[in-house]
């Protein structure tokens, strides 16, 4: 892939809160962007923090030095001093956001030459880096947009409308207009992001995929049921991160009106800011079938999913989250399992198309056990999600693919072309 015409090889610079060895949905779709563009020629520098997420605790063969590099899968990695906090509560968190965003700042006369710079939002603090790289490294920017921030966190209740969410308004909207392109993960935030931006035609939609080569049905799957216990079970799975926005009390509601049906088991992994108090409330209610097992490695989530007869997907109920996607939701189609979905907007027509699954109201534990137990009693009706599910991934949902994509809007802006050329098959595949 060159660069601006020059027969270079393209230098991407990538600012990025988490990356691996941490395993959540952010880090993931970096990490395979940023390896699958290694590997078509491109020269690609991630600048994070030492791997701490969600607890706030160092993984083990890491320091929180201001400065230290590695290479992870042709990618160098440079890892900057932050202020390490768990994923739960809100001014910790916020200096740990601004401490990266700092950090990051300071770091960019350091940074090598880029032909492009690329920020990923949210963490917000992380996708304002651009404002100051821009100009500094004398690269375009490309700014990603995973999630609206800050209504996201208005809508769990984190912030309440008021001046300081008005002045992140601006601050979003502003960096918006000074973005070269944006890249959003779902068609639902383009309205949102246009109307503050001015300009629609900056605007490129890549959905999260899912690692088709990784993410494959096995037969592992009652191998794992033995080792957790569930064996001959019916196991329902969340597998993700357990925070404010998921509403999972209504996993613990569900298995609670079916706890005296031995055939089914709720399954959850994860960890998050609500992962305490979920496992508290669990212990009080005396879910028995209510198996939670914390953070797992990336490596063991296939072996998960294998193991899990229907995916639980589940958002609170909110019109902001009628413009999200969740990750997961392509990983569960590519290992062809059936989805209970909670969430409406964009997430529920991508599972009607793809003909997945099962569409519940969010926070309804009423149909979620109802819905549970229909997927239950017919088996035909589970492969028949689940066939369906692969073959919508393997069309619309490859990671490959879309890292492709993406890299093509990159090499544009780096070359300062028009992106619409290389959005355009993104914004198809997402119909």
């Amino acid at each position: 892939m060159m660069a601006k015409g020059t027969g270079l090889i393209m230098r991407i610079l990538f600012f990025t809160h988490y990356y691996p060895p941490e395993v959540n949905a952010p880090a993931s779709r970096t990490s395979e962007h940023c390896r699958a563009w290694v590997e078509a020629g491109a020269e690609v520098t991630v600048v994070t923090c030492a791997p701490n997420h969600p607890h706030g605790k160092l993984y083990p063969g890491y320091r929180n030095r201001l400065w230290q590099t590695e290479t992870l899968d042709g990618v160098k990695v440079v890892r900057l001093w932050t202020w390490l906090a768990a994923n739960e509560g809100f001014l910790a968190r916020i200096l740990n956001y601004v401490s990266y965003m700092a950090a990051a700042i300071m770091a960019l006369p350091f940074l090598p030459k880029a032909d492009v710079v690329v920020t990923t939002s949210p963490q917000f603090f992380c996708g304002l880096v651009g404002l100051l790289a821009r100009p500094l490294k004398r690269a375009p920017w490309v700014l990603e947009i995973r999630d609206l921030w800050p209504e996201s966190i208005v809508a769990v209740g984190a912030m309440k409308k008021g001046r300081a969410v008005r002045f992140l308004e601006w601050l979003e909207g502003f960096a918006y207009r000074q973005a070269d392109a944006i890249v959003s993960l779902t068609r639902g935030f383009v309205p949102h992001i246009a109307a503050r931006c001015g300009d629609a035609g900056k605007i490129a939609v890549f959905m999260n995929g899912a690692d088709l080569s990784a993410f494959s049905k096995s037969g592992d799957g009652e191998e794992i049921k033995r080792k957790l216990g569930l064996e001959g079970k019916f196991v329902a799975a969340y597998v993700g991160t357990h925070g404010m926005a998921h509403g999972l009390d209504t996993i613990l509601e569900a298995a609670a009106l079916l706890k005296d049906e031995p055939r089914f088991a709720f399954l959850m992994a994860g960890g998050g800011a609500e992962e305490a108090r979920l496992r508290a409330k669990r212990e009080a209610m005396g879910l028995d079938n209510v198996v939670m097992l914390g953070q797992r490695p990336k490596a063991e989530m296939p072996a998960l999913w294998s193991a899990t007869d229907a995916s639980l997907i589940l958002l609170k109920r909110s019109d902001t989250f009628k413009t999200v996607y969740p990750s997961k939701m392509s990983e569960a189609m590519a290992m062809q399992c059936p989805v209970i979905l909670g969430v409406e907007g964009e997430a529920k027509e991508v599972l009607e198309a793809a003909g997945a699954g099962l569409a519940i109201t969010p926070e309804s534990a009423d149909e979620l056990a109802a819905a549970v137990r229909r997927l239950a009693d017919d088996a035909g009706l589970c492969q028949a999600y689940g066939r369906a599910g692969r073959a919508y991934a393997d069309q619309n949902l490859d990671r490959a693919k879309v890292a492709a994509r993406f890299l093509a809007l990159l090499d544009a802006v780096a070359a300062r072309r028009p992106i619409g050329e290389a959005a355009a098959p993104a914004r198809q595949s997402a119909r």
